[in-house]
């Protein structure tokens, strides 16, 4: 059987860009993306909560999912959000943000508080 990439074109030009990065970080991203879309991770809330402290970045290569309360202020990024789980990030004070506007937003990553959650 033929291995392939995502069908979808977005999806692929974000896997490149995040490789050409120089960033150990973005390219584990990359690496997780390129996975198959079934096995890219959905994370709740409730998780992103147990694990973080305020004011933490947390990226999630996969979709993160409204079940569960944040008590504290995170900035989430993701390749996907779930509609309550936008408002719930947002309602605790943190930022809900796309891994496309990242990658942008946030080139040098500097500190501690940065957490990649798969599972």
């Amino acid at each position: 059987m033929k291995v392939t990439g995502s069908t979808n074109i977005m999806v692929r030009k974000l896997i490149r860009n995040l490789e050409k990065s120089k960033k150990p970080l973005w390219r584990k991203v990359a690496e997780e993306l390129s996975a198959s879309s079934r096995k890219r991770p959905y994370i709740n809330l409730y998780k992103i909560n147990k694990y973080t402290r305020p004011n933490d970045i947390v990226v999630v290569p996969g979709k993160v999912l409204g079940i569960g309360k944040l008590d504290h202020v995170v900035t989430v990024i993701a390749l996907d959000f779930s509609k309550s789980a936008i408002e719930k990030i947002r309602a605790s004070g943190g930022q809900a943000m796309s891994i496309y506007k990242a990658l942008e937003t946030f080139k040098d990553f500097k500190g501690k508080n940065v957490r990649l959650m798969k599972q």
